[in-house]
């Protein structure tokens, strides 16, 4: 009887995937072939005509090949997006959001700007900065950076995933704020712009530095390991 896994072996040889990867493609190709197979003898069909038959669905080997080789590139593409950057990103932004909560419900309270040349600014939450805020999140641009990295993510996908969490506030500023100043005149009456850049470091500026100042160290370090190790297994 026909080894169909063999087969399947001989016909795909240097598929350009994971061995792990290539070995479930032979295995499942085989198993789909060797039941096709076995439905055409069932049908009267004899053995030759039956093989001839099951190995006719497949097709082009070759243009088969490379859609396999395509796919399973595309999704590792994937996977490796999601470890390296997508999961840390959201986790940074999501334990950056509950520590504000945290500490605008539990305290300490946050520090409003004050007088500043000579006019008290308006109570907006353009004036707040949070300093507790801004010195716990290194810890959290720490954990998002080693996250990125033991995914082995490059520098600009770790950097980009330990200021993810900056990135609703720059909307805010550069879309949600100029939109709500053209279409609501009290909000442009009440915002000052001493006020404006105030928030704009505070929301933005600050965190996005005390982000990399725990993010950084933890991607410089890990990039040395691993150049060391390449030397050393080299």
């Amino acid at each position: 009887m026909r080894d169909w896994h063999q087969l399947v072996q001989q016909r795909l040889a240097g598929l350009s995937i994971e061995d792990s990867e290539a070995t479930e493609v032979f295995e499942e190709l085989a198993g789909h072939l060797e039941e096709n197979y076995r439905c055409l003898l069932k049908e009267g069909l004899p053995e030759e005509a039956a093989e001839c038959r099951a190995l006719g669905y497949v097709g082009d080997w070759q243009d088969l090949k490379q859609k396999i080789e395509s796919s399973r590139n595309k999704e590792t593409i994937m996977n490796k997006r999601v470890t390296q950057f997508w999961f840390p990103a959201f986790l940074t932004l999501a334990l950056s959001m509950v520590l504000l909560e945290l500490i605008e419900f539990f305290g300490p309270k946050p520090w409003v700007t004050p007088m500043l040349g000579g006019e008290r600014l308006r109570m907006t939450p353009l004036a707040v900065v949070y300093v507790s805020w801004l010195v716990l999140l290194p810890f959290i641009g720490a954990l998002g950076a080693y996250l990125s990295c033991r995914a082995g993510g490059r520098s600009r996908i770790v950097f980009s995933s330990v200021v993810f969490p900056i990135f609703p506030y720059v909307a805010f500023f550069v879309i949600g704020l100029p939109l709500a100043l053209i279409l609501d005149d009290h909000v442009a009456h009440n915002i000052t712009i001493p006020a404006f850049f105030v928030g704009l470091s505070a929301w933005v500026i600050l965190p996005a530095m005390a982000l990399l100042a725990g993010g950084w160290p933890v991607q410089y370090f890990a990039s040395r390991r691993l150049a060391a190790s390449q030397i050393s297994g080299g």
